[in-house]
């Protein structure tokens, strides 16, 4: 569970800094093994919301129109929202804190995820000695 304050406390430091496009955030611990660790793996999204739902259809790669996001949603899903635009405040706001990322070309809005990565340093647990627990 050490991964999940640090994950909370890079966005804690991600949204307190002017520049919004860090990529890659180092915690300096220690001198152990190391390993790369994606932001999306740990972002809890309450199961069958329009956060969680525009998580799952929209991708790294490929930049995502609405209009394919909604047809991505009643295929997924087998939803099909009462208001079009309510996913707009969703997308905002994802965009604005820095997971999406957003292109307005030829008029038409498109979304795509953004990878944030950490470099996580793993800090190795001293295994007990028989005379450790001996002692104890």
């Amino acid at each position: 569970m050490q991964i999940v304050k640090k994950v909370r406390e890079f966005f804690k430091n991600l949204l307190n800094k002017e520049e919004k496009k860090v990529v890659l955030y180092e915690f300096e611990e220690s001198k152990e093994p190391e390993h790369f660790v994606s932001v999306w793996d740990y972002l809890p999204f309450r199961e069958n919301t329009q956060a969680a739902h525009l998580s799952k259809v929209i991708g790294f790669e490929e930049w995502v129109s609405m209009k394919e996001i909604f047809r991505r949603i009643k295929e997924l899903f087998g939803i099909e929202y009462k208001n079009d635009k309510s996913l707009y405040p969703y997308l905002k706001t994802l965009t604005d804190i820095g997971l999406f990322e957003t292109s307005d070309v030829g008029g038409q809005r498109k979304w795509r995820k953004k990878e944030i990565i950490i470099k996580v340093t793993i800090e190795e647990k001293e295994e007990e000695t028989e005379e450790a627990r001996v002692i104890a």
